[in-house]
Protein backbone atom coordinates (compact mmCIF):
# COMPACT_ATOMS: atom_id res chain seq x y z
CA UNK A 1 0.00 0.00 0.00
CA UNK A 2 2.03 2.93 -1.28
CA UNK A 3 -0.48 5.47 0.08
CA UNK A 4 -0.21 4.27 3.67
CA UNK A 5 2.01 6.13 6.12
CA UNK A 6 1.99 5.03 9.75
CA UNK A 7 2.96 8.40 11.24
CA UNK A 8 0.30 10.24 9.23
CA UNK A 9 -2.39 7.59 9.83
CA UNK A 10 -2.10 7.89 13.61
CA UNK A 11 -0.97 11.51 13.86
CA UNK A 12 -4.19 12.54 15.62
CA UNK A 13 -3.18 10.35 18.58
CA UNK A 14 -0.24 12.69 19.16
CA UNK A 15 -0.96 15.07 21.98
CA UNK A 16 -2.51 12.34 24.12
CA UNK A 17 0.63 10.30 23.46
CA UNK A 18 4.03 11.55 22.39
CA UNK A 19 5.60 10.64 19.07
CA UNK A 20 8.03 8.38 20.94
CA UNK A 21 5.15 6.70 22.78
CA UNK A 22 3.32 6.13 19.51
CA UNK A 23 6.31 4.16 18.27
CA UNK A 24 6.28 2.12 21.49
CA UNK A 25 2.64 1.24 20.86
CA UNK A 26 3.54 0.32 17.30
CA UNK A 27 6.07 -2.24 18.53
CA UNK A 28 3.90 -4.00 21.13
CA UNK A 29 1.85 -7.18 20.75
CA UNK A 30 -1.65 -7.81 22.09
CA UNK A 31 -3.46 -11.15 22.24
CA UNK A 32 -7.25 -11.18 21.88
CA UNK A 33 -9.15 -14.45 22.36
CA UNK A 34 -12.54 -14.13 20.70
CA UNK A 35 -13.29 -11.98 17.63
CA UNK A 36 -17.04 -11.61 18.01
CA UNK A 37 -18.73 -9.08 20.32
CA UNK A 38 -16.10 -7.30 22.35
CA UNK A 39 -13.16 -8.97 20.61
CA UNK A 40 -13.80 -7.47 17.21
CA UNK A 41 -14.22 -3.96 18.61
CA UNK A 42 -11.10 -4.40 20.76
CA UNK A 43 -9.06 -5.30 17.68
CA UNK A 44 -10.27 -2.31 15.66
CA UNK A 45 -9.89 0.14 18.56
CA UNK A 46 -6.34 -1.01 19.33
CA UNK A 47 -5.49 -0.94 15.62
CA UNK A 48 -6.62 2.69 15.47
CA UNK A 49 -4.51 3.36 18.55
CA UNK A 50 -1.56 2.30 16.39
CA UNK A 51 -0.77 -1.08 17.88
CA UNK A 52 0.48 -3.18 15.00
CA UNK A 53 1.02 -6.71 16.31
CA UNK A 54 -1.77 -9.09 17.30
CA UNK A 55 -2.55 -12.71 17.97
CA UNK A 56 -6.29 -13.29 17.56
CA UNK A 57 -8.42 -16.41 17.89
CA UNK A 58 -11.95 -17.58 17.13
CA UNK A 59 -13.36 -20.82 15.71
CA UNK A 60 -16.77 -19.35 14.86
CA UNK A 61 -18.35 -17.79 11.76
CA UNK A 62 -20.62 -14.75 11.54
CA UNK A 63 -24.37 -15.33 11.74
CA UNK A 64 -27.41 -13.08 11.53
CA UNK A 65 -27.93 -13.04 15.31
CA UNK A 66 -24.50 -11.35 15.65
CA UNK A 67 -25.70 -8.18 13.90
CA UNK A 68 -26.73 -6.26 17.02
CA UNK A 69 -23.21 -5.95 18.45
CA UNK A 70 -20.36 -7.56 16.47
CA UNK A 71 -18.09 -5.27 14.48
CA UNK A 72 -17.51 -7.72 11.65
CA UNK A 73 -21.12 -8.88 11.24
CA UNK A 74 -22.61 -7.77 7.91
CA UNK A 75 -24.68 -9.39 5.21
CA UNK A 76 -21.47 -9.52 3.19
CA UNK A 77 -19.64 -11.52 5.89
CA UNK A 78 -22.28 -14.13 6.75
CA UNK A 79 -20.79 -17.61 7.19
CA UNK A 80 -17.25 -16.24 7.01
CA UNK A 81 -14.72 -17.01 9.78
CA UNK A 82 -14.74 -14.24 12.36
CA UNK A 83 -10.95 -14.31 12.66
CA UNK A 84 -10.37 -13.76 8.96
CA UNK A 85 -12.99 -11.03 8.64
CA UNK A 86 -11.55 -9.12 11.59
CA UNK A 87 -8.00 -9.60 10.35
CA UNK A 88 -9.07 -8.11 7.02
CA UNK A 89 -10.72 -5.12 8.73
CA UNK A 90 -7.67 -4.47 10.94
CA UNK A 91 -5.35 -4.64 7.94
CA UNK A 92 -7.62 -2.15 6.18
CA UNK A 93 -6.76 0.26 9.02
CA UNK A 94 -3.06 -0.57 9.12
CA UNK A 95 -1.80 -2.73 6.23
CA UNK A 96 1.57 -3.00 7.98
CA UNK A 97 0.08 -4.86 10.95
CA UNK A 98 1.35 -8.33 11.78
CA UNK A 99 -1.66 -10.44 12.73
CA UNK A 100 -1.52 -14.14 13.55
CA UNK A 101 -4.89 -15.90 13.47
CA UNK A 102 -5.89 -19.02 15.38
CA UNK A 103 -8.89 -20.38 13.50
CA UNK A 104 -9.51 -23.26 15.90
CA UNK A 105 -9.72 -21.00 18.94
CA UNK A 106 -7.36 -21.40 21.89
CA UNK A 107 -6.69 -24.83 23.35
CA UNK A 108 -4.05 -26.82 25.21
CA UNK A 109 -2.12 -27.46 22.00
CA UNK A 110 -1.76 -23.85 20.84
CA UNK A 111 -2.11 -21.64 23.93
CA UNK A 112 1.66 -21.18 24.34
CA UNK A 113 1.97 -20.14 20.71
CA UNK A 114 -1.03 -17.84 21.12
CA UNK A 115 0.70 -16.02 24.00
CA UNK A 116 4.20 -16.00 22.53
CA UNK A 117 5.79 -12.55 22.73
CA UNK A 118 2.55 -11.00 23.99
CA UNK A 119 2.64 -7.86 26.15
CA UNK A 120 -1.04 -7.77 27.19
CA UNK A 121 -3.92 -10.23 26.97
CA UNK A 122 -7.43 -8.85 26.39
CA UNK A 123 -10.08 -11.43 27.27
CA UNK A 124 -12.89 -11.44 24.71
CA UNK A 125 -14.13 -15.00 25.00
CA UNK A 126 -17.83 -15.73 25.19
CA UNK A 127 -19.12 -15.58 28.77
CA UNK A 128 -19.78 -19.33 28.75
CA UNK A 129 -16.34 -20.33 27.33
CA UNK A 130 -15.12 -20.92 30.85
CA UNK A 131 -12.64 -23.76 30.28
CA UNK A 132 -10.82 -21.85 27.53
CA UNK A 133 -10.84 -18.75 29.73
CA UNK A 134 -9.30 -20.55 32.70
CA UNK A 135 -6.67 -22.09 30.42
CA UNK A 136 -5.57 -18.73 29.00
CA UNK A 137 -5.72 -17.00 32.39
CA UNK A 138 -3.54 -19.71 33.93
CA UNK A 139 -0.95 -19.47 31.13
CA UNK A 140 -0.90 -15.66 31.36
CA UNK A 141 -0.27 -15.96 35.08
CA UNK A 142 2.65 -18.32 34.46
CA UNK A 143 4.12 -15.99 31.83
CA UNK A 144 3.52 -12.75 33.81
CA UNK A 145 1.23 -11.36 31.11
CA UNK A 146 -1.30 -8.73 32.27
CA UNK A 147 -4.95 -9.82 31.88
CA UNK A 148 -7.75 -7.39 31.06
CA UNK A 149 -11.42 -8.30 31.02
CA UNK A 150 -14.08 -5.74 30.13
CA UNK A 151 -17.49 -7.37 30.41
CA UNK A 152 -20.42 -6.02 28.34
CA UNK A 153 -23.25 -6.05 30.86
CA UNK A 154 -26.56 -4.38 30.07
CA UNK A 155 -25.71 -0.91 28.78
CA UNK A 156 -22.38 -0.59 30.49
CA UNK A 157 -19.04 -2.20 31.24
CA UNK A 158 -17.65 -4.04 34.25
CA UNK A 159 -13.87 -4.06 34.29
CA UNK A 160 -11.15 -6.11 35.98
CA UNK A 161 -7.37 -6.05 35.61
CA UNK A 162 -5.24 -8.92 36.87
CA UNK A 163 -1.76 -7.54 37.38
CA UNK A 164 1.18 -9.97 37.43
CA UNK A 165 2.38 -10.56 41.00
CA UNK A 166 -0.90 -9.46 42.59
CA UNK A 167 -4.24 -11.21 43.22
CA UNK A 168 -4.70 -14.03 40.72
CA UNK A 169 -7.86 -14.86 38.79
CA UNK A 170 -8.44 -17.97 40.93
CA UNK A 171 -7.94 -16.09 44.21
CA UNK A 172 -10.54 -13.63 42.96
CA UNK A 173 -13.17 -15.78 41.20
CA UNK A 174 -12.65 -18.96 43.30
CA UNK A 175 -13.74 -21.27 40.48
CA UNK A 176 -12.39 -24.25 42.39
CA UNK A 177 -14.92 -23.63 45.16
CA UNK A 178 -17.79 -24.34 42.77
CA UNK A 179 -19.26 -27.83 42.60
CA UNK A 180 -20.97 -27.59 39.20
CA UNK A 181 -20.44 -25.80 35.89
CA UNK A 182 -23.41 -23.52 36.54
CA UNK A 183 -21.92 -22.57 39.91
CA UNK A 184 -18.69 -21.62 38.13
CA UNK A 185 -20.66 -19.40 35.77
CA UNK A 186 -22.29 -17.74 38.79
CA UNK A 187 -18.86 -17.26 40.39
CA UNK A 188 -17.70 -15.60 37.20
CA UNK A 189 -20.76 -13.34 36.95
CA UNK A 190 -20.70 -12.04 40.53
CA UNK A 191 -16.93 -11.58 40.30
CA UNK A 192 -17.19 -9.59 37.08
CA UNK A 193 -20.04 -7.49 38.41
CA UNK A 194 -20.16 -7.31 42.21
CA UNK A 195 -22.38 -4.23 41.95
CA UNK A 196 -24.85 -5.89 39.50
CA UNK A 197 -25.99 -2.49 38.22
CA UNK A 198 -27.55 -4.03 35.13
CA UNK A 199 -29.89 -6.31 37.04
CA UNK A 200 -32.62 -3.76 37.77
CA UNK A 201 -33.49 -2.98 34.13
CA UNK A 202 -33.45 -6.46 32.60
CA UNK A 203 -37.00 -6.41 31.24
CA UNK A 204 -37.21 -10.04 30.11
CA UNK A 205 -35.41 -12.39 32.46
CA UNK A 206 -36.16 -15.40 30.27
CA UNK A 207 -33.56 -14.09 27.79
CA UNK A 208 -30.76 -14.58 30.32
CA UNK A 209 -30.64 -18.37 30.25
CA UNK A 210 -27.65 -20.13 31.83
CA UNK A 211 -28.95 -23.55 30.79
CA UNK A 212 -29.20 -22.54 27.13
CA UNK A 213 -25.84 -20.75 27.42
CA UNK A 214 -27.09 -17.45 26.04
CA UNK A 215 -27.92 -13.95 27.19
CA UNK A 216 -29.03 -10.56 25.85
CA UNK A 217 -26.57 -7.90 24.71
CA UNK A 218 -26.39 -4.31 23.43
CA UNK A 219 -24.05 -2.57 20.96
CA UNK A 220 -23.40 0.23 23.46
CA UNK A 221 -21.91 -2.14 25.99
CA UNK A 222 -19.29 -3.55 23.62
CA UNK A 223 -18.24 -0.03 22.61
CA UNK A 224 -17.81 0.92 26.27
CA UNK A 225 -15.71 -2.21 26.76
CA UNK A 226 -13.37 -1.32 23.91
CA UNK A 227 -12.87 2.19 25.27
CA UNK A 228 -12.05 1.03 28.78
CA UNK A 229 -9.83 -1.89 27.75
CA UNK A 230 -8.05 0.21 25.11
CA UNK A 231 -7.24 2.86 27.70
CA UNK A 232 -5.80 0.27 30.08
CA UNK A 233 -3.76 -1.30 27.28
CA UNK A 234 -2.29 2.14 26.59
CA UNK A 235 -1.48 2.74 30.27
CA UNK A 236 0.12 -0.67 30.71
CA UNK A 237 2.21 -0.50 27.54
CA UNK A 238 3.36 3.06 28.17
CA UNK A 239 3.83 2.52 31.91
CA UNK A 240 1.91 5.62 32.94
CA UNK A 241 -1.39 6.45 34.59
CA UNK A 242 -3.06 4.89 37.62
CA UNK A 243 -4.06 1.25 37.33
CA UNK A 244 -6.85 -0.34 39.34
CA UNK A 245 -6.17 -4.06 39.73
CA UNK A 246 -8.02 -6.96 41.35
CA UNK A 247 -9.42 -7.22 43.96
CA UNK A 248 -10.45 -3.69 42.89
CA UNK A 249 -12.51 -3.05 39.77
CA UNK A 250 -15.21 -0.76 38.48
CA UNK A 251 -18.58 -0.86 36.75
CA UNK A 252 -19.96 1.99 34.64
CA UNK A 253 -23.59 1.79 33.57
CA UNK A 254 -24.89 4.48 31.20
CA UNK A 255 -28.52 3.47 31.71
CA UNK A 256 -28.24 3.90 35.49
CA UNK A 257 -25.99 6.99 35.21
CA UNK A 258 -23.67 5.32 37.69
CA UNK A 259 -20.00 4.52 38.16
CA UNK A 260 -19.28 2.11 41.01
CA UNK A 261 -15.79 1.20 42.18
CA UNK A 262 -15.80 -2.37 43.45
CA UNK A 263 -13.59 -4.08 46.03
CA UNK A 264 -13.62 -7.78 46.91
CA UNK A 265 -10.58 -8.25 49.17
CA UNK A 266 -11.32 -11.97 49.65
CA UNK A 267 -12.61 -12.51 46.14
CA UNK A 268 -15.77 -14.57 45.96
CA UNK A 269 -15.02 -16.04 49.39
CA UNK A 270 -16.00 -12.74 51.00
CA UNK A 271 -19.25 -12.74 53.00
CA UNK A 272 -21.11 -10.31 50.72
CA UNK A 273 -20.06 -12.23 47.62
CA UNK A 274 -21.25 -15.48 49.18
CA UNK A 275 -24.65 -13.89 49.79
CA UNK A 276 -24.78 -12.72 46.16
CA UNK A 277 -23.80 -16.21 45.04
CA UNK A 278 -26.68 -17.80 46.94
CA UNK A 279 -29.17 -15.27 45.55
CA UNK A 280 -27.92 -15.74 41.99
CA UNK A 281 -27.94 -19.51 42.38
CA UNK A 282 -31.59 -19.51 43.43
CA UNK A 283 -32.49 -17.36 40.42
CA UNK A 284 -30.56 -19.55 37.96
CA UNK A 285 -31.81 -22.88 39.31
CA UNK A 286 -35.42 -21.69 39.42
CA UNK A 287 -35.55 -21.44 35.61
Amino acid sequence: MSDFNYEKAFSRNIGWVTEAEQQILRSKKVAIAGCGGVGGVHLLTLSRLGIANFNISDFDEFEVHNFNRQAGAFMSTLDQPKCLVMERMALDINPESQIKTFLKGVNEENVDEFLEGVDVYVDSLDFFALEARKLVYSKCQQKNIPILTAAPLGMGVAFLYFEPGKMTYEEYFRFNDAKTENEQFIQFLIGLSPSMLQRSYLVDESRADFNARKGPSTPMSVDFCAGVAGTYVLKILLNRGDLISAPHGFHFDAYKNKLVKTWCPFGNRGLIQKIKFNIAKRIVLSK
